[in-house]
């Protein structure tokens, strides 16, 4: 058990994979969830962005993101929802950073793989190897 403190009204609850908040906390984001997606099964409303959700619902945006990065709405019925890229902010709708933001965090690691194999090839071509003969 993983006894914290709730992040929103500082109340103690036992923190598991289900729940980062406290029980009243929960409801609330429950109550919350229920009028997002109240508000989204009209066929009129499926190609809101989540500003307008916002609006419209009065429910704070980064709850909202929360319920789509916890994958509670299916985002193939949504073509404007979407979540912020956790390195440059960029709209995406799956994963956590966007497609740019990954070759870039690739090519980094490739120069340091590089980087890595060229030290390696220095210091072998350095290794000097001494026999004792009598």
């Amino acid at each position: 058990m993983d006894l914290q403190n709730c992040p929103k009204c500082d109340a103690l609850y036992v923190k598991n994979k289900f729940r980062d908040v406290c029980e009243k906390c929960w409801k609330e984001e429950e109550a919350a969830y229920d009028t997002v997606a109240k508000y989204m099964r009209k066929r009129e409303n499926r190609a809101a962005t989540v500003l307008q959700v916002v609006e419209a619902t009065g429910v704070q945006e980064e709850l909202i993101l929360k319920f789509i990065r916890a994958g509670r709405f299916q985002l193939t019925q949504f073509p404007n929802f979407g979540y912020p890229c956790d390195k440059c902010g960029a709209v995406i709708r799956e994963g956590r950073i966007c497609a740019s933001c990954a070759e870039e965090l690739i090519a980094d690691l490739r120069t340091v793989q590089k980087e890595d194999q060229r030290k390696k090839e220095i210091a072998d071509r350095q290794a000097t190897f001494y026999t004792h003969r009598e």
